[in-house]
């Protein structure tokens, strides 16, 4: 077999593993390509207010890896951007892109003069629906590339006209099109990340039909400074200041009718959640219903102690068994029982937190190729064809360092893939 001649690598997606991956390859002297669904880069780690283990912003890390994209010509990303199909072997892919149309090119400068002139709103999924932007919108304040989008499907008829003629730099076009295009690459690296489970399908912790009942991804958009609250954790029914809330593990994980695995990051969000509470409410009463914590790491145990000797934080082990909603107050209704202290508790909350585990997003998005799972229902890498790579959650629930080191591994496989004879 003779030396692969293609040097490119292609990453599908563009969170903090794909970022790595991309960057680690080019600045090895391969050329990459960032193929991104979403209108920017950076991922679930955009959405969160702190991560671990430094507990710093997001932008800590995100604008490290985004200065060294712009600063190597040997990278390309794509976003609003979909793989359709990867044929070929292992040195030679040819990869079908389809890019969705943005509606907004190169010469936006970020004014804002597009969304304050467009009549149409939509549902902020950054926000996951806790609120609205314009139909023309900046994904988030530090999105990367900063440039607006307009999302025409929300948009009513003649909705643009307004946005073309507001802006000033000619960064309104409303004729692009969808288009598709071809790439032709050595390796492909499969970085998609994971969504978070869909609490609609669990039925005895609400369905997703309360208000005051939330996820762990939407109680990170609350806390965060940019999010739909600026950072003020109020519950979403009525705006009420969160002094008594209740975090319930397990949400969809351990469960053989849900995902089969533990989701890794759980128990330590909600520790990292009651820490927010407790720091805007020093009155606050927390609680945490649990079936076992657990939090990997080298630091975080610590973090774990810190919490559990705060007088103001009860930790409860036992499966919720129900939540129900008081319909006057909006209050949200907690029945468990209690291993340890024998049985069973009904209190009631201004707000329940759900630690929804990570579900694999290849289940949802399109990657261009077969996907195996394993019985757990995750990424099953041995199984990919020679020269892809599964990378991060995919084949295994991981925070954000695993990941990274995961990707950077992935880099290594790809040049090997590149040149192998």
């Amino acid at each position: 077999m003779k030396m692969a001649e293609n040097k490119k690598v292609l990453v599908i997606g563009g969170g903090m593993s794909g970022l790595t991956a991309a960057i680690e390859t080019a600045e090895a002297g391969l050329e990459a390509y960032i193929v991104e669904k979403t209108p920017y880069l950076g991922g679930r780690v955009a959405q969160i207010s702190k991560y671990f283990w430094k507990l710093c912003p997001p932008n800590c890390g995100l604008e490290i890896q985004f200065k060294r994209i712009k600063n190597n010509p040997r990278i390309k990303y794509y976003t609003l951007a979909e793989v359709e199909d990867i044929k070929g072997e292992e040195g030679n892919f040819d990869v079908t892109v389809k890019l969705h149309p943005r509606f907004v090119n190169d010469k936006c400068v970020g004014c804002d003069a597009c969304a304050q002139a467009c009549p149409s709103y939509r549902d902020n999924d950054f926000n996951f629906g806790m609120d609205k932007t314009k139909a023309a919108y900046l994904p988030f304040e530090q999105a990367f590339p900063f440039k607006y989008v307009i999302d025409d499907r929300a948009c009513s008829k003649d909705c643009m006209k307004p946005c073309l003629e507001a802006c000033k730099y000619d960064a309104i076009d409303l004729g692009m099109k969808p288009e598709t295009i071809s790439l032709k690459v050595g390796a492909v690296v499969l970085a998609t990340g994971w969504n978070p489970y869909d609490m609609n399908k669990l039925d005895i912790l609400g369905s997703g039909k309360m208000k005051n009942v939330i996820t762990n991804m939407m109680m990170e958009r609350i806390a965060s400074v940019d999010g739909p609250t600026k950072g003020k954790i109020v519950r979403p029914s009525d705006g009420k200041e969160v002094k008594n809330i209740a975090f319930v593990q397990c949400a969809g994980s351990r469960d053989e009718n849900h995902l089969h695995y533990c989701s890794y990051v759980c128990c330590l969000a909600s520790l990292k959640h009651a820490m927010y509470v407790r720091e805007q409410y020093p009155d606050s009463k927390v609680q945490i219903f649990y079936i076992d914590i657990r939090t990997p790491g080298l630091y975080e145990p610590r973090f774990y102690w810190k919490i559990k000797d705060d007088p103001n934080v009860i930790f409860t082990k036992g499966k919720v068994a129900g939540i129900t909603e008081d319909p006057a107050t909006k209050d949200v209704i907690v029945e468990v029982e209690d291993i340890y202290a024998g049985g069973k508790i009904k209190a009631s909350f201004d707000m329940v937190v759900l630690a929804t585990g990570m579900d694999v997003s290849t289940k949802s998005s399109k990657v261009g190729t077969d996907i195996s799972y394993t019985p757990d229902g995750l990424v099953d890498d041995s199984a990919l064809k020679k020269g892809i790579y599964a990378v991060g959650t995919l084949k295994s629930p991981a925070d954000v360092a695993r990941s990274v080191q995961d990707a950077t591994g992935a880099a290594i496989k790809c040049i090997q893939s590149v040149n192998r004879r």
